[in-house]
This record gives structure tokens, C-alpha cells and sequence, in this order.
């Protein structure tokens, strides 16, 4: 064994167990930040001018947070797309 070894990655096989890492959190550390900056620079674009003008309605802040969430899903996404294994894959224990 390499004294580099490579810590087991979370892999799944169906919708149910992408929603179930999804749900345990496991795209937060790769997609928070995209949707930090991505959101910021959609939102500045977007909104920014009636934001600092404080003309923002609640249908201005959701479309706020509609900037900040669709970064946020594709990201997830991605992350569990790169972690998709065939079943039978799972089955016999291999990693990425």
C-alpha cells in the first residue's frame, strides 16, 4: 500500500442515494462557494441598481435568492454527476 492513499469517495448508483448525500450535506464544501460568488455577481448585474436605489420588493429579494440557489443546485449537481457509479461498480467496492 502507497503511503498516499485516497480517502473513499462517496459514490451511488440511484436518484435515491444522490438525494440521500445531497441531504447529508456532502456538496456543501464544493458548492457553497460557487453560489457565494456566482450569486453575488448575478445579483449585482441583475438587481444591483435597484437594490441601492432601496426600491427592492420581496419579488426583487427572491429573485435574490434565486441567484444565489441555481449556482448552488448546479454545483450539487456536478459534484454528484463526477460520483455516479454503475450498481454493480458499488457492488464490488471500487473507488473513483
Amino acid at each position: 500500500m502507497s503511503a498516499r492513499t485516497r480517502p473513499p469517495v462517496d459514490g451511488w448508483s440511484a436518484p435515491g442515494q444522490a438525494a440521500a448525500l445531497f441531504l447529508r450535506g456532502r456538496t456543501l464544501r464544493a458548492s457553497t462557494p460557487v453560489a457565494a460568488v456566482v450569486g453575488t455577481l448575478l445579483s449585482s448585474v441583475n438587481q444591483g441598481s435597484v437594490l441601492l436605489d432601496g426600491d427592492a420588493t420581496t419579488a426583487t429579494w427572491i429573485r435574490v435568492a434565486f441567484n444565489y440557489a441555481v449556482p448552488f443546485g448546479v454545483c450539487s449537481y456536478g459534484y454528484l454527476a463526477a460520483r455516479r457509479r454503475p450498481s454493480d461498480a458499488l457492488d464490488r467496492g471500487e473507488q473513483v
